[in-house]
C-alpha cells in the first residue's frame, strides 16, 4: 500500500500519548487530587513512569473497562480529578452505557482519555479500530469530545480538561507528531471549543481533527507547489461542542470545504459541520473524507491512511475533484 505517516516537518515531537503522560504527571506532582485510573494499559498509555512516582494517585482495575468508568465516577464524585485511561475501541463501546449514565448523566468529571484510538492499532483489525467514538458520544449530552492534532494542543487539552467541571473525552494515536502544526504569521493558542487556523489560504479549506490535521497540511503543500493552489487548514480539535462561528466564517468565502477525520464518515467530524452549512444556508461545495462503511483493511496506519486517501496524495486529488 502505501507509506507511513513521515516528513513530520522540524520541530519533530513525540507521540501525543507521550506528551498527555508527562503533563498528566506534572499535573498530579503539583496536586494530590488528580488520579490516573487504568484497565491494565498502563504500558500502552505511557503511565508506567507515574505509577513509579506517584503510586497513591494511579489505580489498576485489569481488563476491565466498564469497571474502569465505575472507579474514575466514585473518585471523581468525591471531588477527585480522575484520568480514565484505556483503549478507545474499548472504552467507548465496553463501557458506553457506564459513560452515558455514571459520568454524563451524572454529571461527574470524568476525564475519559481513549488512547490507540482511530487506526492505530493498524493490523488488529476492525475489532481494535476506534471508528465509532465520535459518533456515540456527540449522541450523549453532557461531555466534551476533543482530538488533539499536535504536542502543543495535547499538553494545552489536557490542562484545559483538568481545570473543566464537567465529562470530557480525549482521544489520542499512537505515532509521533509534531510540536505544533502552524503556518500562519502570529502564533495561534489552544481553547477548548475553538478551532484553529493552522494555515490560511484563499481557494480551498481542509477542516480536519486529530492526527488527520497533518495530511491535510501537506496535501496543502502539494497542492501550493504543484497547482499554485492556495488552501485554508484549520485543526476543529473540539468535535463538541463544535466551532459553529469559525466554521460559518469559513463558510462565508463560498470556497469548497473537505472535512477530514480518523472515523467514519458516519456520525463524526464532517457530519456535524456538514449540519452546521445546512441548517445555516450555506452552499459551498463539500466533502467528507474519513474510514467508508466497510470493514476497514489491515496494514500500519499510515497503510490505511493511505489507502483510503487521508494522505497528502489523495487529499491533493480530492481538492482538484471538488474544484473542478
Amino acid at each position: 500500500m502505501g507509506q507511513e505517516i513521515t516528513n513530520i516537518p522540524k520541530g519533530v515531537g513525540l507521540a501525543n500519548l507521550e506528551v498527555f503522560a508527562s503533563t498528566l504527571e506534572s499535573l498530579a506532582q503539583a496536586d494530590k487530587t488528580v488520579f490516573a485510573v487504568t484497565s491494565d494499559s498502563r504500558g500502552s498509555g505511557k503511565l508506567v513512569e507515574f505509577g513509579q512516582k506517584l503510586p497513591s494517585q494511579i489505580v489498576e482495575v485489569g481488563i476491565a473497562e466498564q469497571n474502569l468508568v465505575g472507579v474514575a465516577t466514585g473518585l471523581a464524585s468525591m471531588r477527585k480529578k480522575v484520568f480514565a485511561v484505556s483503549p478507545a475501541c474499548f472504552l467507548t463501546a465496553r463501557a458506553l452505557e457506564q459513560i452515558k449514565n455514571d459520568v454524563c448523566y451524572s454529571d461527574n468529571p470524568v476525564k475519559l482519555i481513549g488512547i490507540s484510538a482511530g487506526v492505530s492499532y493498524g493490523a488488529l483489525g476492525s475489532t481494535h479500530h476506534s471508528l465509532h467514538d465520535y459518533a456515540v458520544l456527540r449522541a450523549i449530552n453532557n461531555i466534551t469530545i476533543i482530538a488533539p492534532a499536535d504536542n502543543f494542543e495535547t499538553a494545552e487539552a489536557i490542562r484545559q480538561a483538568a481545570a473543566m467541571d464537567s465529562p470530557v473525552y480525549i482521544r489520542f494515536g499512537k505515532k509521533n507528531m509534531p510540536e505544533k502544526i502552524e503556518e500562519v504569521e502570529l502564533p495561534t493558542s489552544f481553547e477548548v471549543g475553538k478551532g484553529r487556523v493552522v494555515k490560511e489560504g484563499s481557494d480551498l479549506i481542509f477542516i480536519a481533527t486529530g492526527e488527520a490535521v497533518w495530511p491535510c497540511l501537506q496535501a496543502a503543500q502539494k497542492l501550493a507547489e504543484e497547482h499554485q493552489i492556495s488552501a485554508t487548514v484549520v485543526s476543529m480539535h473540539t468535535i463538541k461542542p463544535l466551532d459553529q462561528r469559525l466554521i460559518l466564517q469559513l463558510a462565508s468565502q463560498n470556497t469548497p470545504i473537505i472535512t477530514v477525520e480518523e472515523h467514519s464518515v458516519y456520525g463524526g467530524l464532517g457530519e456535524a459541520v456538514g449540519s452546521v452549512l445546512l441548517q445555516n444556508g450555506c452552499h459551498n461545495k463539500f466533502k467528507i473524507v474519513g474510514l467508508p462503511d466497510e470493514h476497514t483493511v489491515s496494514g500500519s496506519q499510515g497503510e490505511i491512511f493511505e489507502h483510503y486517501g487521508i494522505s497528502a496524495k489523495g487529499l491533493s486529488q480530492s481538492a482538484l475533484n471538488i474544484l473542478g
